[in-house]
């Protein structure tokens, strides 16, 4: 059976200029999935980012596209291997031109479980969540 993979859909405002803010993470566009409408940034093997121009997002849905810097419409929540991951890809996020949303009560209670996360905006206000939780018995 072959793996699963997750697309996550993302309209972007200026495709150039989201590409190298993902680029900058350190994910890689997939030339084979890119032209002047759509980039694919790969962050997984199996979990890919399709950066949408606004004007070809809105022929996969008859839905209008909401405002990502107003309002929450997603959150994109990617497990790490280490909080020294989750804070080098936040840092490299912010050194990029994204921004960084701090919400101290859900701090407070990730600490409380042994979890360490932190998040960023990207330039279109897509809302990105990256942590580490130590599992029991993992190594």
């Amino acid at each position: 059976m072959a793996s699963k993979m997750i697309f996550i859909n993302l309209p972007v405002t200026d495709l150039e200029r989201s590409k190298s803010f993902y680029e900058t993470l350190g994910w890689k566009v997939n030339q084979d999935f890119t032209d002047e409408n759509a980039a694919c940034i790969v962050i997984d093997d199996n979990i890919c980012a399709m950066l949408l121009t606004k004007s070809f997002f809105t022929t996969f849905s008859t839905r209008p596209i909401g405002d990502t810097t107003a309002t929450v419409n997603g959150l994109y929540t990617l497990a790490l291997g280490s909080a020294q991951e989750v804070d080098t890809l936040v840092d490299a996020a912010l050194s990029a031109g994204g921004t960084e949303e701090v919400n101290a009560d859900k701090r407070a209670q990730e600490a409380q479980v042994g979890m360490h996360g932190r998040t960023f905006l990207d330039p279109d206000g897509h809302q990105w969540e990256p942590f580490f939780m130590a599992y029991p018995g993992a190594n």
